[in-house]
């Protein structure tokens, strides 16, 4: 055979097996690259540390929250009164001094109220404390009225970051420690009116409807489901909880807690978020601040829930994962 066969021969056998090869690599199974799981919660303790409710501590209008997620603390809003939430802490045994980092929902003075007394106070102990605060895009637009501006946020942005604060805007959801989720801005895409229709907003945009754009939550991401803790749910309970099966798709919604302003609602209303709700699987509610007795009571019937896993929210009022709501004498 001649060294040119040879060759020939060599190159015929080479195209013939890389054919074979591909053949088979063709027909072979391919194995999807597996999705990357969110980081999940394992032991959550959220406390009520402003609402109207007290059977311990002082009652107002207003709402505060401490969240503890596997060994971080956080504040959710910080009240209405300068020293509320620093006097019903004191009084529950809570100390504040070692949270470094608060989520402010929106800028209605019932939530950030307390923050540049807790601020000033607790970095006496710890100059760390509530040296970061988180808001969302929008906190900081003017609220221009007839009697100047209404937006407190305005001049509470220059004190704080005066003390050393450091402020973070959010313009979407992102997570903020593994398995904590800040909801950022919420689509409406369901038309959940729970705001004022009398106030203005100066947008880029222009002056328009304050929707309060920059309504945010908090959500947590556990073994059981998500986890929602709301201020006031200007954008809508069922809006944010949307919004969070979009990122913990098919998730039960396993708790939600805070205020989500559905006192003035009508029954039609509750009863359309209260079936929502039931569509998310929901276990437990605990609704304080501006969420209403009635409407607590209608949703938990409504949801067919037991008196112990939706009450109303009180000062002290503690849920703790694995265990449920702990609710105070009041709301036995």
């Amino acid at each position: 055979m001649t060294s040119n066969l040879r060759l020939y021969r060599a190159a015929i056998e080479a195209a013939l097996l890389g054919s074979l090869f591909s053949l088979a690599s063709a027909q072979a199974p391919t194995t999807p690259p597996k999705a990357e799981a969110h980081p999940q919660v394992h032991a959550l303790k959220v406390t009520i540390l402003s609402t109207m409710l007290a059977d311990q501590g002082i009652g107002e209008w207003g709402f505060s929250a401490l969240v503890e997620a596997d060994g971080r603390r956080i504040l959710v809003d910080t009240g209405n009164r300068p020293e509320t939430v620093l006097r019903n802490a004191d009084e529950l045994g809570v100390d504040l001094s070692t949270v470094s980092e608060v989520v402010l929902t929106h800028n209605h003075d019932d939530h950030v109220g307390g923050l540049l007394t807790l601020r000033r106070e607790l970095m006496k102990k710890n100059p760390a404390a509530l040296s970061r605060a988180h808001v969302a895009r929008g906190i900081f637009y003017s609220r221009p009225s007839a009697k100047g501006e209404t937006n407190t946020m305005i001049a509470i942005k220059a004190e704080y970051e005066a003390t050393g604060g450091k402020i973070i805007e959010h313009d979407r959801a992102e997570e903020i420690f593994p398995g904590g989720w800040l909801t950022g801005p919420v689509p409406r895409v369901f038309p959940e009116h729970n705001w004022s229709v009398t106030g203005k907003v100066k947008t880029p945009e222009g002056l328009v409807e304050d929707t309060i754009p920059e309504d945010q939550s908090l959500v947590i991401n556990t073994a059981q489901g998500l986890i929602l803790i709301s201020g006031c749910g200007h954008a809508g309970v069922i809006n944010t909880l949307t919004m969070a099966r979009g990122e913990f798709a098919n998730e039960p919604v396993y708790a939600i807690l805070g205020g989500f302003h559905l006192f003035p609602a009508s029954d039609t209303q509750v009863d359309w978020t209260a079936d929502k709700l039931k569509e998310f699987g929901t276990s437990y509610l605990m609704g304080a601040h501006c969420t209403g007795i009635e409407s607590v009571y209608r949703i938990r019937q409504k949801l067919g829930l037991p008196r112990g896993s939706a009450v109303v929210g009180a000062v002290g009022a503690t849920f703790v994962l694995g265990e449920g709501i702990h609710p105070g004498r009041l709301a036995q």
